[in-house]
């Protein structure tokens, strides 16, 4: 699996602020069951997918604006 780094998160969400918060969110839809978007190791903990996620543009700053 190759690694991603916050620079390549930031290539999607541009604010720090918001990556992190749209990282939280999303890794709370993926420990709710929502369907993973990227290919991802056994054990990966739903904070790493979600970030996994952002930084292979499957999710962008428009899950900010989702209300659950």
């Amino acid at each position: 699996m190759a690694r991603f780094t916050v620079a390549d998160c930031m290539e999607q969400i541009e604010n720090r602020f918001d990556m992190t918060i749209a990282a939280a969110l999303r890794a709370r839809q993926i420990e709710k069951g929502s369907d993973i978007m990227v290919e991802h190791e056994e054990g990966d903990k739903p904070t790493v997918i979600a970030l996994r996620e952002i930084a292979d543009h499957k999710v962008d700053n428009q899950i900010l604006n989702r209300v659950e």
